[in-house]
């Protein structure tokens, strides 16, 4: 899904909208805060940018998604339901994915951080799966394909012992959430479609302490880790041009 010049100004618009608002996010996440104060304040500041949430009535069959942006803690992978009852508490690891609609476009971006003080076993989880998407947006230049951003995200996760999350997986991204190509988080070098200048992709590793096998909870959208290891998960949306990739999910200074 290539983007020519009108679309890719429009998805810068969209991009800064969504990592402004998560950096707004970010900015509330403290111990006695609700997974559901999250989500409010989010929506909120979506609402001020003009703005909306592209998450919120997300339908899959017969399910709406129903919260503004996805809010998972500790074991839950993503797509984890904000709720009143979910307080976070200080040693919590936190996942925040924010999805915006804006002016007709998509702006996708996610990152984990600590509640308060937290073990150093989870400092490194966290570490390694900022460093392993910085790994795989390197790949994502011209003439290179899909397949070589998964597989510089996998080698990477897996030669600190974590595990890559298979049932899930990055997207293009722009009119729509999810666009093509699929891009996986692991995978073989030189596969997969061809990169070419203008597609804009959503490059979002997800990693485990333990095994990468998940499971769905009852509300039907939070995934959560098979073993009930931790999880985190980090994200940006990224643009491929002839000098290089540029990440767009980067907040106006």
């Amino acid at each position: 899904m290539v983007k020519n010049q009108q679309q890719i100004a429009r998805m810068r618009e969209a991009c800064a909208v969504a990592a402004t608002v998560l950096q707004q996010v970010k900015a509330l996440v403290r111990p006695g805060v609700t997974t559901q104060d999250l989500d409010e304040a989010g929506r909120d500041f979506m609402a001020a940018l003009g703005a909306r949430s592209a998450d919120y009535g997300y339908q899959i069959g017969s399910r709406r998604y129903p919260a503004h942006t996805c809010i998972s803690v500790n074991e839950e992978v993503v797509h984890g339901v904000p709720s009143l009852r979910r307080v976070l508490q200080d040693g919590d690891i936190v996942s925040l994915d924010v999805t915006v609609a804006y002016n007709g476009f998509i702006g996708d971006n996610a990152l984990t951080i600590p509640v308060g003080a937290i073990d150093p076993r989870l400092e490194k989880l966290v570490r390694v799966t900022e460093e392993s998407l910085a790994i795989g947006i390197k790949q994502a230049t011209i003439g290179n394909r899909i397949g070589d951003i998964s597989h510089a995200i996998q080698s990477y996760v897996e030669s600190h012992g974590y595990s890559v999350v298979r049932d899930l997986v990055g997207h293009g991204v722009g009119e729509q959430m999810h666009e093509p190509p699929e891009v996986p988080n692991f995978g073989r070098r030189n596969s997969g479609p061809v990169i070419k200048p203008g597609m804009t992709l959503a490059i979002e590793p997800m990693v485990n302490m333990g095994g990468y096998r998940t499971k769905t909870l009852s509300d039907g959208w939070t995934v959560v880790t098979a073993d009930n290891s931790p999880s985190a998960h980090f994200e940006h949306t990224v643009l491929t041009t002839e000098q290089g990739p540029e990440v767009l999910t980067v907040p106006p200074q």
